[in-house]
């Protein structure tokens, strides 16, 4: 009798670790799932790194140059790549057809006898159009605009380029990302936020295909309990998206984008493995939500988006409304998000992002718990 307790320990941990099998097996034989996760942490990491273009990149711009000047000419030739496409010169009647196709996000028009206004301190106007229908490009591009015109118009007149003396000289030293490159936030937070969307997904898609499939009364005449069940889902899926995310970081961020990693990559794959922990319970208590497949894609939407927009990823959580952050703190993507961004762009150790951690596995416990009480409702209400 004595070896009783241990031999219950050895069999539960057999059915977790075949029940596991079952489910990788049973994603194996699913096209669709396989293309998604290979999408997800390939084509779409590459594509959001390398297509989040610069504040201003190739803006259009079109001049009407109605005074064919010296000074028209220095203003016109001071628009290149990449902020600005090479200007369009249009006339005057092309300006609105222009502007309404959408051809031209800025238009500049300069009036007749502009330089000689110039010179003799008449402060004459030059009309700058814009699109603002393209709010980011509008935004940024107006200041760029004014300060190169401006800058012309005084170097004209100086007949040379001076730098403005200031009083105090501002050092800036850039660290992480010495260059701004937005490729290197790009593709680290894009693998961020697939590592908690492909667990959700994955998790809850296979309970949905098991309740479909009507597996899931074959389970239950089975000498396994919904503890074991739902953790060989927890183990199994999770083991497929730490894999993911480590070919992601290896294959495609460092070695297709070239993007460094400051920190280690093991200790952010210990730091995903908790999180998976918490976004994979979280999937299937959505399932056992959700009646069918289509109420589980509505219900991720309703979860993923708040997790993946307020978590401090897209927007600092600094710049959020105190009750939003306060509220978001008991969201796992949180602490995900802020020690993966410490440990790869600031190369920090476990030291740093154990508080993370641990809020990371208080949260997974109380969402493991809940959703294996969910699934325990659900299942003996199927019995």
């Amino acid at each position: 009798m004595l070896h009783l307790p241990t031999d219950r320990r050895t069999a539960r941990l057999s059915n977790i670790f075949r029940l596991g099998i079952k489910e990788l097996r049973s994603l194996l034989r699913d096209p669709m799932m396989m293309v998604l996760i290979v999408y997800t942490f390939t084509l779409s990491i590459y594509v959001a790194a390398t297509a989040m273009p610069e504040s201003l990149h190739n803006a259009s711009i079109a001049i009407v140059d109605e005074d064919s000047s010296p000074l028209s000419a220095r203003i016109v030739s001071s628009f290149y790549p990449p902020h600005f496409r090479t200007p369009a010169l249009i006339p005057l009647t092309d300006v609105d057809p222009g502007m309404d196709s959408g051809r031209y996000t800025f238009v500049l028009d300069i009036p007749p006898n502009f330089q000689r206004d110039v010179l003799a301190g008449r402060a004459p106007s030059i009309q700058l159009n814009i699109d603002a229908t393209r709010m980011s490009q509008a935004f940024t591009g107006n200041g760029y605009i004014q300060q190169i015109v401006s800058g012309e118009v005084n170097t004209f007149l100086q007949r040379h380029r001076a730098a403005p003396a200031t009083p105090v000289d501002l050092v800036l030293r850039t660290r992480f990302n010495p260059n701004l490159e937005q490729t290197w936030f790009g593709s680290l937070m894009e693998i961020i936020n697939n590592v908690t969307m492909l667990s959700i997904i994955l998790t809850g898609a296979a309970l949905i295909r098991e309740r479909e499939h009507g597996t899931i009364e074959h389970l239950l005449v089975m000498p396994v309990t919904p503890f074991e069940i739902m953790v060989s889902k927890v183990w199994s899926m999770g083991l497929v998206v730490v894999l993911a995310a480590l070919v992601a970081l290896v294959f495609v961020v460092q070695g297709a984008l070239h993007v460094p990693i400051e920190g280690s990559i093991l200790l952010f794959m210990l730091v995903a493995t908790l999180h998976l922990f918490a976004t994979t319970s979280m999937g299937i208590f959505l399932a056992t939500v959700a009646r069918s497949m289509p109420q589980f894609g509505m219900l991720l939407v309703l979860v993923l988006l708040p997790l993946q927009l307020l978590s401090g990823g897209t927007t600092p959580r600094e710049s959020m409304p105190g009750v939003v952050r306060d509220i978001m703190l008991a969201a796992p993507t949180t602490h995900f998000v802020s020690a993966s961004q410490a440990i790869l762009y600031r190369g920090a150790g476990l030291d740093v992002v154990w508080p993370q951690c641990l809020a990371i596995c208080v949260i997974g416990a109380v969402l493991f718990l809940a959703s294996l009480t969910r699934f325990r409702q659900t299942i003996s209400q199927m019995a």
